[in-house]
């Protein structure tokens, strides 16, 4: 069984790569938590987030922007202190400013779901990537997903981060042509 070589031998990565990366997701709370991740991903390697991500859960309330947004300086210096998570003021001052975001577009649109697949028309883009350099770092999709994502207020979307975000959610379907997980999910079809 051949898988993107982008994991490695990691067993944490493997299980990630064959059960969630590229599965389409529908849950606001989880699409909340993956933009939050990837935000913190940001000039690192998906796998230091992947290996603290219990952490990040435990440390952000499992991502509940109603209480992520309450945070208030305490918070602050809490998650600041926590050595489990990735350490930052700004990514953590922009995932409260984002759970923000997020509930306000969540309440303006009636969900947070609907509003984030428009950018691919509801639908996984199926791509036929053969070698892994072949992905790109971004997408036109991901650029107007950035440019929307800032101007409802969100921070630390950029169309790299976007782009990762989406591959993660199963916007599209970045799995080399050769990973089973391509074809699993519907690339081919």
């Amino acid at each position: 069984m051949e898988r993107c070589a982008w994991l490695g031998d990691d067993p944490r990565m493997m299980a990630y790569h064959d059960d969630e990366w590229g599965v389409p997701l529908h849950e606001d709370r989880r699409h909340f938590e993956f933009l939050v991740l990837d935000a913190f991903q940001a000039g690192l390697s998906w796998r230091t987030v992947l290996h603290k991500r219990e952490n990040f859960r435990r440390a952000f309330d499992d991502f509940d922007p109603e209480k992520i947004v309450r945070y208030d300086e305490r918070d602050r210096t809490r998650l600041l202190a926590d050595a489990g998570i990735i350490r930052n003021r700004q990514k953590v001052d922009a995932t409260i400013g984002n759970a923000r975001a997020f509930l306000d577009l969540q309440d303006r649109e009636g969900g947070f779901d609907g509003w984030i697949w428009q950018f691919t028309g509801g639908e996984t883009l199926q791509n036929a990537w053969t070698e892994l350099s072949d992905l790109p770092a971004k997408t036109p999709e991901a650029e107007a997903m950035s440019k929307a994502l800032k101007a409802e207020g969100f921070r630390f979307v950029g169309p790299t981060i976007c782009y990762a975000y989406m591959q993660a959610a199963g916007m599209v379907n970045d799995h080399v042509t050769r990973c089973f997980r391509w074809t699993e999910l519907g690339g081919g079809a």
